[in-house]
């Protein structure tokens, strides 16, 4: 893992509207059950514009940006190497249908541990006026040499 990737920002992902059945597949596949998640009259009943994604759904977003980081020539990451240490989110607001999400990774910090690398990865998710969202927070683990 090289170290000077500490600190480095990537481009901006590509937008990504947020659909309505994107949003009701995720809530299936993570067991979510409120109706805010797929029912549009219970979420504007709510006071939200659409269905709203489940608390995890910005990984789908920033699945983009770590495959930016897997990529990169210089990271010295062997995906087969990767275990996923950590996740966390800090939001703004819900993440509803309609939104035009675009992420950014910054690689917060890189650290090594008995012959491992832990990368804490965090992409910051903003809409299309460029309002801050969600921030995701992914620490990977990438075992050493056996």
């Amino acid at each position: 893992m090289n170290p000077e990737l500490q600190g480095r920002v990537f481009e901006p992902t590509a937008p990504y509207l947020v659909g309505r059945e994107k949003i009701r597949e995720f809530a299936r596949a993570v067991f979510a059950t409120s109706p805010l998640n797929t029912d549009p009259d219970a979420a504007i009943a709510a006071g939200y514009s659409d269905i709203v994604a489940p608390p995890t759904f910005p990984v789908v977003i920033q699945e983009s940006t770590l495959a930016q980081l897997l990529a990169e020539p210089d990271a010295g990451i062997d995906f087969s190497r990767v275990v996923h240490g950590d996740q966390r989110f800090s939001y703004t607001r819900p993440i509803l249908a309609g939104d035009v999400l675009t992420a950014t990774l910054r690689i917060a910090s890189i650290k090594s541990l008995g012959g491992h690398s832990m990368v804490t990865a965090e992409s910051t998710i903003v809409d299309a006026a460029s309002e801050h969202v969600v921030t995701a927070i992914s620490t990977l683990v990438v075992r050493g040499d056996e």
